[in-house]
């Protein structure tokens, strides 16, 4: 159950939640967004808006599944040498048929030719082209893909809320489909905070670093399926804060935030959200990620303010903004997939906290390891950059002995 944090003299209350419940007030933000109809080249990655059935066939005839000879296996005998009557390679549109006492010779893919029950492969012949010699014989129905093994005329293929990735664009084509009905992309606009942030590439004075946040959160944005619409970094300012939001709410779904959401006299972004929009504060029982803030911008938008230090931000965004961004796409399953692992080593964690620990999976006897990289430092985005995984420690475990099985959350990219 979520409790209010009393505030301290001259600060705004703050609502105290555990992880899974600010993912659920972020998750009630947005549903799906509409569907609109796109080409295949166009739908990867994407969700399905609706279940899609197959105009065909598949295979749409009795094909065959060996290079080879089309036969009736009944006149197929050990030493027969026989006529060979046509050839028919994959493509050949003709309604050609086997004769009796004869055979048709058959590329993998073709049709079957009328009148023939199996295919007999050349490995079990001399190879002929005029006549061709039986060395072994083929019992009915031998290397026959019977017409609709695979998929029938009016089957649902896939459904509604099924990620598009390569195997289902194949299937799309195969079944007849030019086109698909897809969920729209989230359009979503990263805005980074602080006076300290230089563009990538710039000269650094003393007191200021690279901004990195909105590089990163663009990447992950577009990795869950976004279209990232604008990526923008302004000082801790409230005008400049409000002014920026109010632009990017007018062209993005969602607009994600990052640092000026604490405590400090310079977090703009918390002022500024309570200035203009409707959001809530927010203490979260995490570690690292601590400070939020969610809600609608002035024309009500969605909007996620996560902290600004690296490794907060990012797995603020792993956790809260990718399932949101997902749900908008219309994916089924919003969430990483989590796996059972063996920690390497010993973890520590502190209590009432759920911390999220950066690991890199290994594999042991086909298990997978969860060894940690860095410290728990939210500023070590060295490390952040080797992990592929989060380790999930519960907030009511303090210590985990190398050995023991922790739950990690699966970074490496999937159809969710």
């Amino acid at each position: 159950m979520a409790d209010v944090l009393a505030a301290g003299a001259g600060l705004p209350v703050r609502t105290v939640r555990s992880l899974d419940e600010h993912a659920a007030a972020v998750l009630a933000l947005a549903g799906p967004l509409p569907g609109v109809r796109v080409a295949l080249a166009d739908a990867r990655g994407r969700a399905l808006a609706g279940d899609v059935c197959s105009t065909v066939d598949l295979p749409p005839w009795d094909s065959s599944a060996m290079d080879g000879y089309a036969v009736r296996s009944e006149e197929l005998h050990a030493g027969a040498v026989l006529d060979v009557a046509d050839d028919v390679p994959a493509g050949d549109t003709r309604d050609v048929r086997v004769p009796a006492g004869a055979v048709v010779r058959v590329m993998t893919g073709a049709p079957v030719p009328g009148g023939a029950d199996a295919v007999l492969p050349v490995e079990l012949t001399d190879g002929g082209t005029v006549r061709v010699r039986v060395d072994r014989v083929v019992a009915p129905g031998a290397h026959v893909r019977p017409r609709g093994e695979d998929v029938r005329t009016g089957d649902v293929v896939l459904r509604a809320g099924d990620v598009l990735g390569a195997g289902a664009i194949g299937l799309l084509a195969a079944t007849g489909h030019a086109q698909v009905e897809v969920h729209a992309r989230p359009r979503v606009a990263v805005l980074s905070t602080g006076s300290e942030l230089v563009a990538p590439g710039g000269a650094l004075r003393h007191g200021q670093i690279h901004e990195s946040n909105g590089p990163q959160l663009a990447a992950a944005a577009a990795d869950a399926g976004a279209d990232v619409v604008d990526v923008r970094c302004v000082s801790d300012d409230v005008d400049a804060v409000r002014a920026a939001l109010a632009e990017l709410g007018a062209r993005a779904d969602v607009v994600v935030t990052t640092g000026g959401v604490s405590v400090g006299a310079y977090d703009v972004v918390r002022d500024a959200l309570l200035a203009d929009g409707d959001a809530q504060l927010v203490h979260v029982r995490m570690q690292p990620g601590k400070p939020q803030a969610v809600g609608t911008l002035a024309d009500g938008t969605p909007v996620l303010a996560l902290p600004g230090n690296p490794v907060s931000s990012y797995v603020s965004f792993e956790v809260f903004v990718r399932p949101l961004l997902r749900r908008m796409l219309g994916a089924r399953e919003v969430h990483r997939r989590t796996l059972t692992a063996t920690a390497a080593g010993d973890l520590h964690s502190p209590a009432g906290r759920r911390q999220l620990l950066r690991a890199r999976l290994e594999w042991s006897g086909g298990a997978p390891v969860a060894v940690l990289v860095g410290g728990p430092g939210s500023h070590l985005l060295g490390a952040l950059a080797r992990a592929d995984a989060l380790v999930d420690v519960p907030e009511d475990v303090t210590h985990v002995a190398a050995g023991d099985p922790v739950t990690v959350i699966d970074l490496r990219e999937h159809d969710a």
